[in-house]
């Protein structure tokens, strides 16, 4: 006689930054009695909440199916997440529209034939052990290790915000599924002790990275005397606020970092959400790919084809993320254009600063560097020099730059504090935004790759303190 196994997932995951350091965690539970079977969880890098919340489902029902491998078609998972847009996509009721989601609904989808999972959405207090597990995860990503399961505690914070679900009535003679889930309970001790079976673990997120699944493996590094990690996102465009004050995507998804954020090296206070500053640089011109020296003193070149088709494409990506409050752009043709693409896919206005323009290039302006080198060799190596040398002609330094960047800064966090502003701007700009973030010496600018319409992010705290998120991000544009 065939023997049913049922099972119940609790899954979650979270970003801190929307993208911003992401991770996921899972747990494998016994519906007759609570316990929990098996636990999973991995800081994943950059991503997004959505992107971490499917992983943790990935994770989840590799683990069920890890516990019962020869179960076949007697296995049967429940899934039950505070994620209102993975039940729906998962359930068949939404469409999965967005890109970065559409191979993840698919490996979620082949890990257990659809008809033997069944989804549930919980509130997110319900949930709060997966959640446990996600924030472990983060943590260790934060401090540049991978997630251990002999050193979870998220199953003691569990049991008193379970809320048990009413699973699937069982099948076969009484006392199968809990003689399961013994067997399973026994499997899962050995595997904490060294002894586990083949093929039981170490589970999904307890190794190295998945190459298979999106994700960039970018360690946050602390700021001494600063956040360590980031708060939630505040409400923006293409975002509404939930009746809990928990900001919610557009799909009705909480975006969340999955628990409480922390602060400071284990005294500061607690400093509130941070203005962050979303920092894309413009789309190609014809002069990018030449690179000829493109500031503000007269050239002022359109967008390209191939910059307007990046445009668009940041634009699709700002859309998809949801966290973008307000945009900012230099005065300059090419940023307004790029900026333009991304407000009509935002619905939001553009304001200009002049603080963002790039360097006046003086004498410089259209030539490449070799063709510099040739004509204003002396003033070229002063220049390389000292950030106080301005090029030939009358252009400006890189001292006079920064300046004016940092006045350009101190007014835009002031003006959106907590909340997420997308700059639009150039190269020197943002290595200059991201050198003083960094306390970087100036020539650290010769140091740093910046691509076009590429991201980069920078976070500014209520006690002066800065962290860089990102930097020459491009991975929207493949």
């Amino acid at each position: 006689m065939t023997v049913a196994h049922h099972l119940v997932v609790e899954a979650d995951g979270g970003s801190r930054g929307n993208p911003g350091p992401a991770g996921y965690g899972a747990v494998v539970i016994d519906p007759a009695t609570g316990e929990p079977l098996a636990e999973a969880a991995e800081y994943i890098g950059v991503a997004t909440n959505n992107v971490a919340e499917y992983r943790g489902l990935i994770a989840g029902l590799t683990a069920a199916k890890a516990l019962f491998p020869d179960a076949g078609d007697a296995l049967r998972v429940h899934v039950r997440m505070d994620s209102k847009l993975v039940v729906e996509q998962m359930s068949g009721r939404w469409k999965i529209k967005h890109p970065d989601m559409k191979p993840l609904a698919a490996r979620a989808a082949a890990i257990l034939p659809p008809s033997r999972v069944t989804y549930e959405w919980i509130p997110r207090a319900q949930n709060k052990h997966a959640d446990r597990l996600a924030n472990e995860a983060m943590d260790a990503g934060r401090d540049g290790r991978q997630w251990e399961a002999s050193a979870s505690t998220a199953a003691l914070d569990a049991p008193g915000a379970r809320t048990p679900s009413a699973p699937p009535p069982a099948q076969g003679p009484p006392g199968d599924q809990a003689a399961g889930a013994a067997r399973a309970r026994a499997a899962l001790a050995a595997a904490r002790g060294g002894g586990a079976p083949e093929g039981l673990f170490p589970l999904p997120g307890t190794g190295a990275p998945d190459a298979s699944l999106p994700h960039t493996p970018v360690p946050h590094t602390p700021v001494p005397g600063g956040p360590l990690s980031v708060p939630e996102p505040q409400q923006g465009a293409g975002t509404r606020q939930g009746t809990a004050g928990t900001p919610e995507d557009a799909a009705g998804t909480p975006q969340k970092t999955a628990g409480t954020p922390q602060t400071g090296w284990g005294s500061a206070p607690d400093l509130g959400a941070p203005a962050t500053l979303v920092l894309l640089r413009h789309g190609e011109t014809a002069l990018t790919p030449q690179k000829r020296f493109s500031g503000s003193g007269g050239t002022d070149p359109e967008l390209s084809a191939t910059g307007r088709g990046q445009a668009e494409r940041a634009a699709e990506h700002f859309a998809a993320v949801g966290a973008v409050q307000e945009i900012v752009s230099s005065p300059l043709r090419r940023c307004r254009e790029t900026a333009s693409a991304v407000a009509a896919r935002l619905g939001l206005d553009v304001r200009i600063d002049e603080g963002l323009r790039e360097t006046d290039f003086g004498a410089w302006e259209g030539l490449t560097f070799g063709e510099v080198r040739e004509r204003y060799g002396d003033d070229l190596t002063a220049w390389l020099a000292s950030p106080e040398t301005a090029p030939t002609g009358g252009g400006e330094s890189f001292a006079e730059v920064a300046e004016r960047v940092a006045a350009a800064r101190d007014r835009i966090v002031a003006r959106y504090a907590g909340r997420t502003v997308l700059l639009v701007t150039h190269v020197t700009p943002i290595k200059t935004l991201v050198r003083l973030a960094l306390g970087a010496p100036p020539e650290a600018l010769f140091r740093m790759e910046l691509s076009a319409a590429s991201i980069s992010t920078v976070a500014y705290y209520g006690d002066g303190n800065a962290s860089v998120r990102l930097l020459n991000d491009t991975s929207h544009l493949r």
